[in-house]
């Protein structure tokens, strides 16, 4: 509800002129100056401006007035209206881009497409004030200007404002899910537990190759003896 009467110094004027008020008292309910008052009254302000009756356009009581003029400390109050105007809701649709700037929402749109991917088609819809078909089309590449499109930041071309842009995509951050954990990742138990350093048979990996090798050395003084034994049989009969 306001606070001052519609017509201000029209009422200030049928007040002067039909009640006893104090200038300071039409002055505090008209919500104008106390000298501005007088010099309504003295003829030197509002000449020619036909007064408003506020008992006639609801906006004061006789009783409010007849209460002032009784006490000159008492601050006249706006009567409230009995008639209530239903206030009409104002439908949010989509965001209203001045004529000069439409060309340049293309590459708004793309800059979006680009550096902010996680972002929905609602959202973009939402910031630049395009439609689901242009948008589709900048992400396909098949929009008809495809080839001229370069990335342009929206909040630099006055498309939208960053306070809106980081809105937008905060909101997009939490819808994502959450990206699952590594599989290599061990259990503390076994990062934080005790390192057994005893030597393993597996960790030597010339393990095979010294079996083998034994191997091969016995194999070697096998085949002496028999050369030796040989020699000793052919000396025998000599």
């Amino acid at each position: 509800m306001s606070t001052a009467p519609l017509m201000p110094k029209a009422t200030a004027v049928w007040l002067v002129e039909n009640t006893g008020l104090t200038f300071d008292q039409i002055a505090d309910f008209c919500k104008l100056h106390p000298l501005e008052v007088k010099g309504i009254a003295d003829g030197e302000v509002a000449a020619g401006i036909k007064g408003q009756d506020p008992i006639v356009a609801n906006q004061l009581t006789r009783d409010e007035i007849q209460r002032g003029e009784r006490d000159q400390h008492y601050r006249l109050k706006l009567a409230e209206s009995k008639v209530k105007i239903a206030v009409a809701k104002v439908k949010k649709g989509p965001r209203y881009t001045p004529v000069s700037r439409r060309q340049d929402r293309p590459n708004a749109i793309l800059w979006l497409v680009k550096n902010h991917p996680e972002l929905k088609d609602a959202q973009i819809m939402r910031l630049v004030g395009t439609t689901k078909t242009t948008i589709a089309a900048i992400r396909e590449r098949t929009h008809w200007n495809t080839q001229q499109l370069a990335p342009a930041d929206p909040v630099m071309l006055g498309l939208c404002s960053q306070i809106d842009l980081d809105f937008e995509v905060g909101r997009a951050s939490k819808d994502r899910p959450a990206e699952p954990e590594s599989a290599t990742l061990l259990p503390a138990e076994i990062t934080t537990g005790p390192v057994d350093r005893s030597p393993r048979v597996d960790d030597n990996p010339f393990a095979s190759l010294s079996g083998s090798s034994r191997h091969v050395e016995d194999e070697d003084k096998l085949d002496l003896n028999s050369v030796f034994g040989k020699l000793k049989g052919i000396r025998q009969k000599d």
